[in-house]
């Protein structure tokens, strides 16, 4: 593979989107949309291109790359957190997607973070500065080492994102008008493997379901996602079940690690409360759909002392899930042997890769050689070339300008025109 100096962005993801549709079927429609929020803004490139996080990595000094390795959440960003509930019906705080999960230097996901909160700084979502955001970050990681971790219940403290977390339920009854809104798909159009998923994660068996299709997230739109609604005991129920493939890990550099024992793995290490209804069903990610299972955004935090409280517990977070393969001992010597400035060096260095990735992006976007965009630029460089052909062999390359024959006269009427 070229490394990201001779490969170009828009080679990559058409590179990676081609592993990727050797692994699970791809939706095109959805893969169109995903390059179109690549262009929007640097903060959503971010999140929709982990794979080129992987190849551009190599930018960071030698020493993070260096650091200790761990089960790594790999995709990880400000809007990768939400809520769920747990066995006992208490709602947890944490990270929710692992879909990226392998193993690398834990400065991978700091690092990481990081660069998405700078990348939100700048855009205007988050008001604090990037020392502060950097701070919060590392202190919060710290933090959590040193107290051998500990889950996020919202019930018992961190007031701050049960504030938040408890005013997303106030309107319980929009989250299911979107679920209503969701397109219905025949359950013969549902892969034969994600019915049983889905059915598996029902209270019971033989409950009328309406199964529909689902886009959303950012990185993961291109990979199938279907829904399971039902009726039970006077209100609505909801599963999911997505599509599951191995890291881009492995794609920017072949390794071993199924993405099945992997993900299972990072679930049952983390100090954390887990859901208990996130399964792995064979090539499917199943889950509960619910008002109480929500992202807390950027947006619901406008204090400058909440986002830099907000960002420490993410720290802390990370640093709960990667105390699943490593001893925090560990992780806390490397620690203490870098220099203050460290992360903020490295943040440096990928934001610069990031940010000129995405105005690459934004100049021209045509990626996957099978997607619409593609083929229009296939199509008029095809025509180009033979209009500059036919000019070269003395002709104008243009067919209409030649006159055409006149038709015969209708009957009753002038030549047709």
């Amino acid at each position: 593979m070229k490394s990201p100096r001779d490969m170009s962005i828009q080679e990559a993801t058409a590179s990676y989107e081609a592993w990727l549709g050797e692994q699970i079927p791809l939706l095109p429609e959805e893969l169109e949309k995903k390059h179109e929020l690549m262009r929007s803004a640097p903060f959503s490139f971010l999140r929709a291109t982990y794979y080129r996080w992987t190849q551009s990595w190599s930018r960071v000094p030698e020493s993070v790359r260096a650091a200790r390795e761990v089960l790594a959440v790999g995709d990880l960003h400000v809007e990768n957190f939400g809520t769920w509930r747990d066995a006992e019906g208490r709602l947890v705080w944490g990270i929710n997607d692992f879909d990226e999960v392998s193993r690398r230097p834990y400065t991978s996901d700091l690092v990481r973070l990081g660069t998405s909160a700078r990348l939100a700084i700048s855009a205007g979502d988050l008001g604090i500065s990037p020392h502060e955001s950097d701070a919060a970050i590392l202190t919060g990681y710290r933090e959590g080492l040193e107290a051998g971790g500990r889950p996020f219940i919202l019930a018992e403290r961190r007031r701050l994102l049960r504030k938040a977390a408890s005013a997303k339920l106030e309107h319980p009854e929009r989250f299911w008008e979107k679920v209503g809104a969701l397109p219905t798909v025949p359950p013969d159009k549902v892969p034969p493997g994600a019915l049983r998923a889905l059915a598996g994660l029902m209270p019971l068996e033989g409950l009328s379901v309406r199964y529909a299709g689902r886009v959303a997230g950012v990185g993961s739109l291109g990979r199938p996602r279907f829904v399971a609604v039902a009726d039970w005991c006077g209100g609505k129920i909801a599963r999911e079940a997505k599509a599951v493939a191995r890291s881009a890990a492995f794609w920017s550099q072949p390794g071993e690690g199924e993405a099945k024992a992997l993900y299972r793995a990072i679930l049952n290490g983390a100090i954390r409360c887990p859901d208990p209804f996130v399964a792995i069903r064979r090539r499917w990610i199943v889950r509960r759909l619910a008002p109480d299972c929500s992202r807390i955004e950027l947006a619901d935090l406008q204090k400058e002392s909440e986002l830099a409280r907000l960002l420490n517990a993410m720290g802390w977070e990370t640093a709960n899930v990667h105390l699943g393969s490593s001893g925090a001992h560990a992780l806390l010597l490397d620690l203490a042997s870098r220099p203050e400035s460290w992360l903020r060096q490295a943040v440096d260095a990928m934001m610069e890769e990031v940010e000129a990735d995405w105005k690459a992006w934004a100049k021209d976007p045509v990626a996957a050689s099978g997607s619409k965009a593609a083929k229009e630029k296939k199509g008029g460089e095809a025509k180009a070339a033979k209009a500059a052909k036919g000019t070269k062999a003395g002709g104008t390359g243009d067919k209409s300008t030649k006159t055409p024959k006149a038709e015969k006269p209708a009957k009753g009427g002038p030549p047709k025109k």
